[in-house]
Parts: C-alpha cells; structure tokens; sequence
C-alpha cells in the first residue's frame, strides 16, 4: 500500500483540470484503503469514489452467479489472462502461467496469480486486504461514495451502511438504480450521467470549501 502514497504527493503538487469521474486513474478500492490506513495525513482534501466494491469476497460471489458470470465474470478473466499473458516471460520464474490461463473466473485468476504475485499467502488474505470496508472507520477526509444497489459487481447487502454512518467524513449516497458506473437518466441518456452531476458539485463545494477544510 505504501507505494501509492508518493503517487498521491505528487499529483497533489501539480495542476489537474479535472472533467469526469471516470477519467481517475486510481482503483476505487485502492483509494479507500490508502485513505483508511493514512487517516488525516493524506495531503488530500477530499476524494469520491463511484461503485466501489467494498467487499472482496462478496463480489467475487456475485459474479460467479451464473449469470453474472456468462455477462461478466468469464469475459473479464480472459482479459486479465490476456494482459498478463503479453509479459508471461516477466513472471515465468514467480508463476505457474500455464495454470493462470486455466482459469475459469476471476477469483481463480486471483487465487493463482494476483495473490501469489503481491506476496499473499493465500487468497483469502489477499481479498480480506483489498476490501476497504475494513477500514472505512478511519478514513480522515471527506469522502463521497457513490454506490447503486443493483450493481453486480458490488452487491447491496455488503455496502458497509453502518459504518459510513459512524464516520462524519464519509457520505455514502446509494441509488435504486444505476448499475456498475453507470447512472444514466432519461429514456435517451445523452448528456451527462447522475454520476457526473455529483462529482461536479461535489468538486465545486470542496473548491469552494477548501479553506474550511484545511482548518478541521
């Protein structure tokens, strides 16, 4: 986790125009636990996230549903098996690659590569670590969470609803509808999404805010 903490300094020194949610380049899950396990020392003022998966091991059960897993699952681990594959030679001495592109879902993806590759003993080590629902508590700054109830890849009953209401720095907004970083309106949806409305104003009151920020 360590290794984003000089990221975030140095994006935090620069100038960014920021347009859309979608154009972050951080992993939403990643964000929230760095945010957990610094607290307020971040130089961040504030962050949002939009459909994280705030449970590991529930969304990898919800995408392993079969449908879930005809839609999605199987789909995104050929892509995963894909990307590393280009660089299977960077990995060969660390990793079983034959047996990577065996897998049949992200969680076998997971269980014989991403954990082996970042030094976990296990899977379930490794997936307990990456749900940043374990340390939503201790997040510092103020944080929008952005989550619809119908998104498979980050199923309803595992939204950590308590917790955010514990935390004054967190607001978690959560709607009917909206699926995985989706929020379209209207019949038609051509303009922008729920979603960019939210970050947009929500941007605009930390800008406008910032001092008040800076002092608490």
């Amino acid at each position: 986790m360590t290794f984003i903490t000089p990221v975030i300094e140095t994006i935090t020194s620069c100038s960014l125009q920021l347009k859309r949610p979608s154009k972050f380049f951080f992993s939403r899950m990643l964000l929230l636990n760095y945010l957990g396990k610094i607290g307020p020392k971040t130089p961040l003022k504030a962050a949002a996230t939009f459909s994280v998966g705030w449970n590991t091991f529930a969304c990898s059960e919800s995408l392993e549903k079969p449908l879930n897993w005809l839609l999605f699952n199987y789909y995104l681990t050929t892509c995963l098996q894909s990307s590393v594959n280009k660089h299977r030679h960077m990995f060969v001495k660390q990793i079983d690659m034959d047996h990577v592109m065996k897998a049949k879902s992200i969680r076998e993806f997971d269980k014989r590569f991403t954990s082996v590759m970042f030094g976990y003993q296990t899977i379930d080590d490794y997936y307990t670590d990456a749900s940043p629902n374990r340390r939503l508590k201790s997040v510092g700054i103020p944080v929008l969470c952005l989550n619809s109830v119908d998104d498979v890849f980050s199923p309803s009953h595992a939204i950590p609803i308590e917790t955010a209401k514990q935390n004054p720095n967190v607001a978690l907004v959560l709607t009917s509808y909206g699926g995985h970083i989706g929020f379209l309106e209207g019949i038609w949806p051509r303009q922008s999404t729920y979603m960019d409305r939210v970050f947009k104003q929500f941007v605009q009151a930390v800008v406008e805010h910032g001092q008040e920020l800076s002092s608490t």
